[in-house]
């Protein structure tokens, strides 16, 4: 195996450009480094990207935040932009593994490792997250949910490397969070992570926007359509909570794995959609803050 180190986004455009499908991009390593070592990858070329300062960094500008591909976990439950704008991948960011991973693992390895369980893709999913995505021949936008297509598998090509990610913003009247659940309280993979925004009306009552996606239930981090328009127009009654719950466990694929069986990943949804719902009524009405 080759190792090669890039210094710019135009050298590791061109590096790839030259090798294709032999390259694999290294950033923080935190997935790179335990696939290979378990030998489920292969690479002939390593091509060490850590360093390439100008893909990292959260921007807000235009009504959007822009989040540099290799902005780690830690930068995101810290930054203020973020912690303001989009809570609930602050919150995401801060249960990915352990303060070690977080440290140096980055969202754009986590989002391009393509896994199920990955913590940030849904509060990126609810945000309305769009992928830009750089090669020779130019630079293209895809946005979240169509650019994962199934486990460890994504929408981006050989020559491509992913530079930013562009998130809406939270909008007035708006709550949202991540709530995870695994067999242990930290540095633990989840058993179902959730998250949702929802917009209130002026008036703090009417659920006048929904947003919810989901990981560790599907081949692939999923936005929930179904269940959001269950909650569009209530109060967030407990009826209205348990048809949403109902179409989550409908429209989902849960398996059997070491962490827990499809059916308990099932019966986990209703109580963990119950309590998003709870949290962001509450913290759109500024009746509790969001997660700090």
């Amino acid at each position: 195996m080759d190792f090669r180190r890039a210094g710019t986004t135009d050298e590791i455009v061109s590096i790839l450009a030259e090798v294709g499908p032999d390259a694999t991009l290294l950033a923080g390593g935190t997935d790179v480094m335990v696939q290979y070592l378990r030998g489920e990858i292969a690479p002939k070329l390593l091509v060490h990207i850590e360093q390439v300062d100008e893909l990292a960094g959260v921007d807000e500008a235009d009504g959007r935040v822009d989040i540099g591909a290799l902005t780690t976990h830690l930068t995101l439950s810290e930054d203020p932009v973020i912690r303001r704008t989009v809570p609930g991948l602050a919150e995401a960011a801060s249960q990915v593994g352990g303060h070690q991973t977080q440290a140096v693992g980055t969202v754009g390895g986590n989002l391009c490792n393509a896994s199920p369980a990955a913590d940030t893709a849904p509060p990126l999913l609810v945000a309305d997250a769009e992928l830009r995505l750089r090669s020779a021949a130019g630079t293209r936008t895809v946005p979240l949910d169509r650019f994962f297509l199934g486990r460890r598998h994504t929408a981006r090509r050989p020559d491509e490397v992913l530079t930013s990610i562009a998130v809406r913003p939270l909008p007035s009247h708006a709550g949202e969070t991540y709530l995870k659940v695994g067999r242990r309280g930290a540095m633990e993979v989840a058993i179902v992570g959730l998250a949702a925004r929802l917009v209130l009306d002026d008036d703090g009552d009417v659920v006048t926007d929904a947003r919810l996606a989901v990981c560790s239930m599907a081949p692939r981090p999923l936005r929930l359509p179904d269940a959001e328009r269950l909650l569009v127009g209530s109060r967030g009654e407990p009826e209205a909570v348990a048809a949403a719950a109902d179409a989550v466990q409908e429209t989902t694929e849960p398996i059997d794995d070491a962490r827990a069986r499809a059916a308990y990943r099932r019966r986990l949804v209703p109580r963990l959609l119950a309590e998003a719902v709870r949290l962001c009524m509450r913290r759109a009405r500024g009746e509790e803050e969001s997660w700090s």
